[in-house]
């Protein structure tokens, strides 16, 4: 049986750190888990440190239309080859922080999903061989706004605002990410529930697909696409996503 692990970026004594949960404590490592197992012997109380968004990528790249009840529900032609655009790093969040609604905004939804993050350099790789380079999985909420993405023709606006990438809490390694359940909540009521299993590329062949443009460097977010189910977000909502074996990446919305 695979040893799982979860990891985290928290906030303790005014500082950034890295470390792992040890029951009801932080270990801390002396860097990024993904270059690091080296703990520095300091523990932390986890009620007592601050959670944050579990990395700092150089890039967040990701997949449209990867779940075919999804592509159904968009009215979309399934793709013959992944659908892949970008997220700047700067809207990502953490869990507990607030996604904001611009003021211009006029058609806002969530899409639940299951994000990979890198722990080995990557350039070109096979599907083959592309789990070694994978570290582990988080939850991503690919927020976007829809009238922007119909309009525009392309998705940097609509899928780029400030907060618009809600990631976390926490980064599991050595888990079946090809096989783990996937639930959006709004408001306490289930909208999104799907399995990873139903993915139209997998993890691995999104990874291979990925690395022929660009180099995948350690710490950074690859995103899986979204189950059917997507919908509105509005003032007020608190917005719930679980991943099976990883948590509950959890925002409110304002205006």
């Amino acid at each position: 049986m695979t040893t799982t692990a979860k990891y985290l970026r928290f906030e303790a004594e005014g500082r950034e750190k890295y470390g792992f949960l040890d029951g009801d404590k932080v270990r801390e490592l002396a860097g990024h888990y993904v270059r690091t197992a080296v703990l520095t012997g300091v523990e932390y109380e986890f009620a007592k440190v601050k959670v944050l968004s579990p990395t700092v990528p150089s890039k967040v790249i990701c997949i449209g239309l990867n779940y075919k009840a999804h592509a159904e529900e968009r009215g979309k032609q399934l793709p013959e080859e992944p659908m892949m655009f970008l997220k700047p790093p700067s809207s990502i969040i953490g869990t507990g922080e607030e996604i904001v609604l611009p003021d211009i905004a006029k058609d806002v939804e969530y899409e639940g999903e299951l994000a990979v993050v890198i722990g080995k350099r990557a350039y070109q790789v096979s599907a083959a061989d592309a789990a070694q380079h994978v570290f582990g999985v988080t939850v991503l909420n690919d927020v976007s706004e829809r009238y922007y993405q119909a309009k525009d023709g392309q998705w940097g606006r609509a899928k780029g605002f400030h907060t618009f990438c809600p990631l976390g809490p926490y980064v599991v390694s050595g888990l079946d990410y090809q096989n783990l359940q996937l639930e959006t909540k709004i408001n306490g009521v289930v909208k999104q529930s799907s399995s990873t299993a139903d993915m139209i590329f997998t993890v691995n062949e999104l990874v291979a697909f990925a690395s022929q443009v660009m180099i995948l460097e350690p710490g950074d977010i690859l995103t899986t696409g979204t189950p059917a189910g997507v919908g509105p977000l509005r003032k007020g909502d608190l917005c719930e996503i679980t991943l099976e074996g990883v948590g509950t990446l959890t925002n409110r919305v304002r205006a």
